[in-house]
């Protein structure tokens, strides 16, 4: 398995970029419906839908969001 400092850095070399939280994403969590529990998940969504990505998960609780996204269960 590789480490996570190796699979950072194929990442990286592959073009993706990270994506830091902003004061768009935190305000964006307060205006959520508590459909989530885990406060991580709903920042995810939070930037998704600030950032306007698509999100890839098996976590019913995130796709009840509606954000986009591509359901990992199928």
């Amino acid at each position: 398995m590789d480490s996570p400092t190796h699979i950072v850095s194929t990442l990286l070399e592959d073009g993706v970029l990270p994506l830091g939280v902003s004061v768009d994403h935190a305000l964006k969590v307060a205006e959520l419906p508590l459909l989530h529990r885990d406060p991580f998940d709903r920042l995810l969504v939070a930037q998704a839908l600030v950032e306007g990505l698509t999100l890839v998960t098996a976590d019913a609780n995130v796709l009840a969001y509606g954000v986009p996204s591509i359901d990992a269960r199928k």
